[in-house]
């Protein structure tokens, strides 16, 4: 007997190692959770401007915006890339909804990242084309696509900095979070208006100002809070 409850004790003593407490899980999680957004843009950045580097002349970065790099032959890449892009944003979203301290609607901010999220995932499935004479076009789907990925990303930042700025360990970024949601939410109003239509004054600038509001606004803003996402989750 005493044998079979030491067998016993020692069974459920493994059983404890071997299975991680949710504590843990949930902290590791949302470390990954920090990196995927880190990484997204990163990698997004950096795989559209190898395509274009690959282009070279044939591709006008200054009036074309990325998801022009869909049309064509070699599509299937920028494709892919938005793809990846849209399941790291989800991911950094569901992880960023455990960060900062919980708060009456604070689910809104995260939850309007991961609707940029799928934006992305949108754009992949729904690419732009080019026509017989080279010329890019939407054959329907890719503008809402747009859409929802810069207004999820601008009203997001809006929505989380009154959450950021009640919890002690991210209030510091609350303001950083609310002005680069405000100009993110100009930038894409002046460029419903002024850049993206056809014969808008500012037309041929369009690839030139997405990517602008893309590297110094949005990308900078969402590394940051990975950044504080990954330590405030190493210190639990």
């Amino acid at each position: 007997m005493k044998l079979q409850r030491d067998a016993d004790t020692s069974t459920v003593a493994e059983r404890g190692r071997a299975a991680p407490d949710a504590g843990t899980v949930r902290t590791t999680w949302t470390m990954w959770s920090a990196w995927a957004g880190v990484l997204g843009p990163v990698l997004f950045t950096a795989a559209y401007m190898a395509q274009e580097a690959y282009r070279g002349a044939d591709f006008d970065s200054v009036a074309l915006t990325v998801s022009a790099l869909e049309a064509g032959p070699l599509g299937w890449i920028q494709q892919a890339n938005f793809a990846v892009f849209g399941l790291l944003t989800i991911a950094f979203a569901l992880g960023l909804h455990r960060g900062p301290r919980p708060v009456r609607a604070g689910f809104a901010g995260p939850a309007l990242v991961l609707l940029s999220g799928v934006g992305l995932l949108l754009a992949a499935a729904l690419p732009l084309r080019a026509d017989a004479a080279g010329n890019v076009y939407d054959p329907g789907g890719h503008l809402i696509a747009g859409m929802t990925f810069f207004l999820g990303s601008a009203v997001g930042l809006l929505a989380l900095a009154p959450r950021l700025a009640r919890d002690p360990r991210w209030n510091n970024l609350a303001a950083y979070s609310a002005v680069a949601g405000a100009v993110a939410l100009a930038a894409f109003v002046l460029q419903v208006v002024f850049v993206l239509p056809e014969g808008a004054p500012l037309h041929d600038w369009a690839g030139l100002a997405q990517r602008l509001v893309l590297l110094l606004v949005l990308f900078p803003c969402r590394i940051a809070l990975s950044a504080r996402l990954l330590r405030v989750a190493r210190e639990r």
